[in-house]
């Protein structure tokens, strides 16, 4: 596969970025890895590595787009960013996917409004995220794409989300759940419960509402809601995971006895710790666009960024692209 890595995106870059793309080469050394930045400063952090019959290749881009940058200003004025070359690629066929830990709200414009463009038919893109929970992954979406939202949205984005459960996640027949304030039928606000009959008078298996319990114990495969509600429900999912981690560790330190047992225990803590670790799902799908986008966290390690690649290799292989242009068709 031909998969294109944003070298300007992270916090921190282009050194995550830059060696996740290098351990993405060393674990799918028959893919090609095309880093689309500014050149001299990915060839600095590659003379760190040994990249020798790797098939990793660079893509200059002058301009950089900041996280701090106003989404549409950046989109239209930084026309020769990582961002805007790097889906250019794909969408002149010369990429499979492209992958990015930057400005959420960029890639967003840059893919709908400048290169990519919305899958004839699709309303609104949506950007998933894919929690990782001991009771499994599921799909969630709108993360923050769309902060207001009309019920059709809301029925395309289950579609969407249907599709990549089943792509993706190899579910057979994705259960859909409506994420709402209470499980029972009339629950929620009005765009709940329009969403709710328009859902019910679909071909989707939509099981109802779901509260957050059923979503983290994995009752549905697809979790649907607007982005300003789901940009809350996915940070407070991550800020929950970080503060038992913080507060198992410090209840660990809090005496010598404890701290004997943390030792013991710490092989169950680690596994637990890579279990709801979000960077091993690397970063999620924006559907909708006429291309594989995968958007990961700007705070993401190189793991991160190796992961992000893996989960765009598997929206390549599973067809996504082509099944939602289908279905929406």
């Amino acid at each position: 596969m031909r998969i294109v890595v944003d070298a300007m995106g992270s916090d921190d870059y282009p050194v995550p970025d830059v060696a996740g793309a290098v351990l993405a080469a060393q674990t799918w050394p028959d893919d090609q890895i095309t880093l689309v930045g500014q050149a001299d400063r990915i060839e600095v952090e590659m003379e760190r590595f040994d990249t020798s019959g790797l098939g990793l290749q660079i893509v200059h881009a002058g301009e950089a787009i900041a996280m701090d940058d106003e989404p549409a200003w950046a989109a239209r004025e930084k026309q020769q960013s990582s961002m805007h070359i790097g889906m250019g690629l794909v969408r002149d066929d010369e990429a499979d996917a492209f992958v990015s830990a930057g400005n959420t709200g960029a890639v967003l414009a840059v893919a709908t409004l400048h290169t990519l463009k919305r899958i004839r038919g699709v309303r609104r893109p949506a950007l998933a995220a894919i929690p990782p929970l001991p009771a499994g992954h599921f799909v969630t979406l709108d993360i923050g794409a769309n902060a207001d939202c009309k019920p059709s949205y809301l029925v395309q984005f289950a579609l969407m989300g249907s599709i990549y459960a089943k792509a993706v996640l190899c579910r057979s027949a994705p259960r859909v759940g409506l994420l709402s304030n209470g499980e029972e039928r009339g629950k929620g606000n009005q765009l709940v419960k329009e969403t709710t009959e328009l859902l019910e008078a679909s071909d989707l298996d939509f099981v109802g509402n779901v509260e957050p319990k059923e979503a983290m114990a994995r009752q549905v495969d697809v979790v649907v809601h607007d982005g300003f509600t789901g940009n809350i429900f996915i940070k407070t999912i991550e800020a929950t995971a970080s503060m038992l981690s913080n507060l198992i560790r410090d209840e660990i330190k809090s005496g010598p006895l404890t701290a004997v047992g943390g030792i013991l225990a710490r092989p169950a803590f680690g596994r637990v710790a890579r279990r709801v670790d979000p960077f091993e799902v690397g970063g999620g799908p924006l559907l909708g666009v006429n291309g594989v986008v995968i958007v990961a966290h700007g705070r993401s390690n190189a793991q991160a960024i190796k992961n992000a690649v893996g989960q765009a290799r598997r929206a390549v292989r599973g067809g996504v692209v082509e099944a939602i242009r289908s279905e929406v068709d």
